[in-house]
């Protein structure tokens, strides 16, 4: 399957909300679903790094970097410990650095954009709020979508069926 939400939104649309923002894919997947985490943070990516040290399996970090560009909340050492814990994916409203090293792992990466400079480590962040960016409101517990053509949430997990 090269693309997945074009054929959710046809058979979902009224369960659907798209992504606002743009989005740029980083990781060497593209096409992803799974169950929404969140992380609240500006400019520290320590709970970033804490949650994505645990089993992600079936799951999708979504993290409110509150647009920042100044700062990047994921770099290759936390997304391949991403890739280790079985994490579908990470969103970011905000940025990546090491662009190049995330272009190969085995795992999808949205964000808005890249930037060299690391965070500073201060334990600051809050885990599963929601939060809202993008003209979503990303509630923990509930399924997220992506794919070449953006970024859908809905309350409820859905599959495609053959038509």
């Amino acid at each position: 399957m090269l693309d997945l939400l074009p054929d959710l939104f046809d058979q979902y649309p009224e369960k659907l909300t798209l992504a606002q923002l743009p989005f740029n894919d980083y990781g060497k997947e593209i096409i992803f679903s799974g169950e929404i985490v969140t992380v609240a943070c500006f400019e520290d990516n320590s709970k970033v790094k804490e949650l994505l040290a645990t089993d992600g399996t079936g799951k999708v970090l979504v993290v409110d970097g509150k647009g920042s560009m100044n700062r990047a909340l994921l770099g290759d050492m936390i997304a391949e410990n991403a890739v280790k814990n079985n994490w579908q994916a990470v969103v970011i409203n905000g940025c990546i650095r090491d662009a190049g090293t995330i272009g190969i792992l085995d795992i999808a990466v949205k964000a808005l954009g890249c930037n060299p400079i690391k965070t500073e480590k201060l334990g600051v962040g809050d885990i599963n709020l929601t939060v809202n960016f993008a003209g979503i409101e990303f509630t923990p517990g509930q399924y997220i979508y992506g794919d070449g053509n953006g970024l859908a949430v809905s309350q409820t997990k859905l599959t495609i069926t053959e038509l």
